[in-house]
């Protein structure tokens, strides 16, 4: 079958290429799944099988978002322990996150992917860790819910096996066993797990945190990893009394301690990273470990400022994530480009902290990086998977200022004209071209309900 060409003209282009180019008035060509080809102007003449041509005037095409970090199965218990730091929010919720079952993390699942995919995400991340005995098929639930919403996958299946009665906050029943943990992970990287250049569906092994996983499954969870060739997540000294902690149970801090299991390295990322010291940002920069930084949810539960900015002069890789909407109820990574910025200025650095296009770069290329996909996504270039973005900046809310990438990262959430992932469109004129909005607000509810009631009951 000949190749089928999408045009792209008359656009602002922000490639995040390693010079950072754009083009005030450019044009990409996508053939099938691939970026054939950026540059300025119009597109280059006698194209062959062109089957759709847009005139991009008053847009900025940049690549797809990319979300490193996130809690899907929380989408239905957005609003709860509104005034709470990390554990007490832990304490609150875990009872009611013990219940959940696969209807539930199916809906929670469609909920979270299609507010991120309507919002410009095009590869998307889920930390699952909370497998509650005879739930169902979690993992599946939520794999077959990004297929169906069209967007890119990663899912880091997560696991607990330090309950209350073992000292972690989590109640016994809602933890694994250390071997049915690692067989269940191993499972699900042999069902779904895809290594391919354009795979749409990637698994990572993903213990869920210090305070809730034993040392053996750390370091049995790295070498499963490692053996399977698959990347590592777990969230890592998100606050003060994670560190607390840390020093009590294992005589050292978070760094020292993932170090001391195997798990810093170019294929780790952690998530939050607020509380991190010089020795540590150098421990990572040395390993290539990997960073999600959250800036909503490390705001909403009091976490503090990570440091971002010195992260990234030491060459850390660092990437964006939405967090479970329990702790970021709007659940769009557009809205941590901005906040990305906004809080770090009001750190050390203050006004030198973040750049507009800094802020865009960890949103598409640094999560790219982080997730062990740069050389596939993350930025426009010929070669390179089509996932891009076409963003509406004409409007009422961004049509007086003058800078586009500006204008996307500090403006309100710029109106999504058409998102394209391998090439095929997932969002156009700010609708959901693979699920029924509606229909998702619908069972989103009433699977919130539902939870809700059962965990009243309990």
């Amino acid at each position: 079958m000949a190749v089928q060409r999408i045009v792209i003209e008359n656009c602002a282009v922000a490639t995040v290429d390693a010079g950072d180019t754009e083009y005030a008035s450019g044009h990409i060509v996508v053939a099938d799944d691939l970026i054939e080809s950026v540059g300025d102007g119009k597109a280059p003449d006698g194209l062959e099988n062109v089957v759709r041509r847009i005139d991009g005037t008053g847009h900025l095409a940049t690549p797809g978002l990319v979300n490193t970090h996130h809690h899907f199965y929380q989408w239905i218990t957005r609003g709860l322990a509104t005034d709470h730091n990390l554990f007490d929010w832990l304490v609150a919720l875990y009872p009611t996150w013990a219940r959940i079952d696969e209807p539930m993390v199916y809906a929670a699942a469609q909920g979270s992917l299609a507010m991120m995919a309507r919002g410009g995400v095009t590869t998307a991340m889920d930390h699952h860790y909370v497998f509650p005995k005879g739930s169902g098929d979690l993992s599946g639930a939520v794999i077959r819910a990004a297929r169906e919403t069209g967007v890119r996958f990663t899912l880091a299946r997560g696991s607990m096996d330090r309950g209350e009665s073992d000292g972690g906050l989590p109640p016994d029943f809602a933890v694994e066993t250390l071997e049915g943990a690692l067989a269940a992970t191993e499972a699900t990287v042999d069902e779904h797990h895809d290594a391919s250049f354009a795979s749409m569906v990637q698994i990572a092994v993903a213990p869920c945190s210090p305070f809730s996983v034993s040392t053996e499954l750390m370091r049995q969870g790295a070498e499963l990893a490692r053996r399977k060739g698959v990347r590592l997540h777990t969230h890592g000294s998100e606050t003060v009394e994670e560190e607390q902690f840390c020093k009590e149970l294992f005589g050292m801090g978070p760094t020292d301690y993932f170090e001391s299991t195997g798990w810093l390295g170019e294929d780790v990322w952690m998530a939050h990273c607020v509380h991190m010291n010089d020795s540590d940002i150098a421990a990572f920069a040395r390993t290539g470990t990997g960073v999600a930084h959250c800036p909503s949810s490390n705001a909403r539960l009091a976490a503090g400022i990570a440091r971002v900015p010195d992260m990234l002069a030491a060459g850390v890789p660092v990437g964006l994530g939405v967090d479970g909407t329990a702790s970021n109820e709007s659940g769009e990574l557009h809205t941590e480009l901005r906040n990305a910025l906004l809080v770090n200025r009001l750190g050390a650095h203050r006004e030198a902290a973040l750049s507009a296009r800094q802020a865009l770069r960890l949103g598409t290329y640094g999560g790219a990086r982080v997730l062990g996909r740069a050389s596939q996504i993350g930025s426009l270039e010929a070669g390179k998977l089509a996932d891009l973005v076409l963003w509406r900046l004409d409007t009422l809310a961004h049509a007086s200022i003058a800078d586009p990438v500006a204008a996307l990262v500090l403006g309100a959430a710029a109106p999504v004209t058409l998102s394209l992932v391998n090439g095929r469109p997932v969002v156009e004129d700010g609708h959901l071209l693979h699920v029924d909005e509606d229909a998702v607000a619908r069972s989103t509810r009433d699977e919130a309900r539902r939870l809700a009631r059962i965990a009243e009951k309990a």
